[in-house]
């Protein structure tokens, strides 16, 4: 019995020193390429496909809405007698043919074709940012699947340890070395982990449905990601990343477009009280039997309408003026919210990367050394098994908390560039 003891003994060593290397040196060269995956993101996400053929349709109206409107054919037949309906009876019978084309007040037609193209530069502005917020989306679901496949390796690792621990505390009890509530904790403990790992797999599952949706793919496609993500060190502090953020984010310039619209609005506006007008001529066909010899007539002329009613057309100017302040407004409270979005996510980069270090230089390999002291008191009897359980579970955590601020740290960064509308230098 005491040789099944010592074998045990000698598993747990093993597995403790498998148990002890850092997480942070494995690796996955097969590991797909993240930059490949948000290139096919990018190729074929159906929503970010919508919002290009949006953009794609408000382009296609600046031209309409500057152009002219079609010119009006008409022909009739005119003043002819009810009762012969003869073309030679009365001198002012004839067949009319007319052409009407109507034209703008000057400068009408260009204040249109500018609202239609700040408007289209409105929907440029917002697939482009879709672009940047499809990339972190990409980003955060990859992240977020690396913790949870680190997760439930560290999960599995730990319940084969427990396995080991159970089959030890039961040798010990049979030989009277032991009590059984070192058995029945250990079991406890085992079965939480179990618990722990259910939800960790169907965790990983739903993110995989996540992450295929913004592929396209089909939502059981399998991916792999690798085991180890290095750190990055930003090289551009916080003011920097805020001053830049006006010039690189799509919707800044999205936002002076909708100004833009909403100020040729108002032009066109301030425009209508000028009379536009339609240039028209026409040509008569008369009767060769007509005692004149059925001489045809030509006429042309002008008409306009009467921009008379100024009160519906000062309500257009106010409306276009209201439009404008508005679009500053949002500009502004967009402004606000960039700032605040980089911030925090600036911050929450810095706090992560400080808690990697130090997991990986100071907690981690002081928790390995409080477990490794506990299982060899225990082994001679020093400790309890509770309190060498403690140290197993404590370990536990922070390996699980170590890969939950590796996968943090980087997905503050994929919205940090998002948020900023740029990637971000930093160093590895």
């Amino acid at each position: 019995m005491m040789g099944r003891i010592v074998l045990l003994m000698m598993t747990l060593g093993f597995l403790l020193t498998s148990f002890s290397e850092s997480p942070a040196q494995e690796s996955d060269a097969a590991s797909p390429s993240l930059q490949a995956l948000i290139d096919e993101a990018l190729t074929h996400n159906p929503e970010l496909e919508a919002a290009r053929e949006r953009w794609e349709m408000f382009r296609r109206k600046e031209f309409p809405a500057q152009t002219l409107s079609d010119p009006r054919l008409t022909f009739a037949l005119s003043n002819y007698p009810v009762d012969t309906f003869s073309s030679d009876d009365t001198p002012m019978t004839g067949n009319d043919l007319r052409i009407d084309q109507a034209f703008p007040f000057p400068g009408k037609l260009k204040a249109r074709g500018e609202a239609a193209r700040q408007q289209a530069l409105w929907y440029k502005g917002v697939y482009e940012d879709a672009r940047l917020q499809l990339v972190m989306k990409v980003k955060d679901a990859w992240y977020r699947i690396f913790y949870q496949d680190r997760a439930i390796d560290v999960t599995q690792k730990n319940m084969a340890l427990l396995d080991d621990f159970i089959r030890l505390t039961e040798t010990r009890y049979e030989v009277g070395e032991g009590l059984q509530q070192d058995v029945l904790k250990a079991q406890i403990e085992r079965s939480k982990l179990l618990d722990r790992l259910y939800t960790l797999q169907q965790e990983r599952e739903s993110l995989l449905a996540e992450f295929n949706r913004l592929l396209a793919r089909p939502s059981a496609t399998p991916l792999t990601v690798p085991k180890d993500i290095p750190e990055q060190r930003l090289e551009v502090n916080l003011e920097e990343i805020q001053g830049a953020a006006e010039e690189h984010r799509p919707l800044f310039a999205s936002y002076r477009a909708l100004i833009g619209q909403y100020q040729s609005q108002k032009k066109l506006a301030e425009l209508d009280y000028k009379p536009d007008f339609n240039l028209f001529a026409g040509y008569r066909f008369r009767d060769d039997d007509l005692p004149d010899g059925g001489t045809d007539f030509l006429s042309a002329g002008i008409s306009i309408n009467l921009p008379v009613w100024r009160e519906k057309r000062s309500e257009q100017v106010a409306e276009a003026d209201s439009g404008i302040r508005m679009a500053r407004s949002q500009f502004e409270d967009f402004r606000h919210q960039v700032q605040s979005r980089v911030h925090d996510a600036y911050a929450r980069v810095e706090k992560n990367r400080t808690l990697v270090e130090l997991f990986d230089s100071g907690i981690l390999p002081q928790a390995r050394q409080t477990f490794e002291a506990s299982l060899a008191a225990y082994q001679v009897g020093d400790v309890d098994f509770l309190s060498l359980l403690d140290s197993l579970m404590t370990l536990y955590r922070y390996e699980m908390d170590f890969f939950r601020a590796v996968s943090d740290h980087r997905r503050a960064l994929a919205v940090l560039e998002a948020a900023s509308g740029r990637t971000v230098p930093a160093e590895q």
